[in-house]
């Protein structure tokens, strides 16, 4: 299966996100915050990342800003994983970079939905 970076600085959210996609069959990948994403990207090339747009230390508009810039990822999937559900929040963080969104609390069905379409 697939190789996924989960940037998300609630444990028992990332915990959540890892058992899931382990159980459909991917390797996890996890970051606490933003610049330790960016450090693990150095060691490994994911063909997906989840990334919450507020960590601490780099937010997740940083950070897609950053991978965007370099061109060995710039076919990388990258998925906001994110709190913000207000109207416009969608366009604004595809507008930045995402090529996928997902709100929180996550819900499975969408999660492993967003995954197969993007990595198909």
């Amino acid at each position: 299966m697939s190789k996924i970076l989960v940037a998300e600085d609630n444990l028992p959210n990332r915990e959540l996100i890892r058992e899931i996609l382990e159980s459909c069959g991917h390797e996890v990948i996890e970051a606490e915050d933003g610049q330790q994403a960016l450090e693990r990207l150095k060691d490994t090339k994911p063909d997906l990342v989840l990334l919450d747009i507020q960590m601490p230390v780099l937010d997740g508009y940083a950070v897609v800003r950053h991978l965007r810039q370099i061109p060995r990822f710039a076919g990388l999937k990258i998925v906001a994983l994110t709190a913000y559900a207000m109207q416009g929040d969608r366009d604004r963080v595809l507008e930045s970079g995402f090529d996928g969104y997902l709100t929180k609390p996550v819900d499975i069905a969408k999660l492993t939905e967003e995954i197969r379409e993007l990595l198909d």
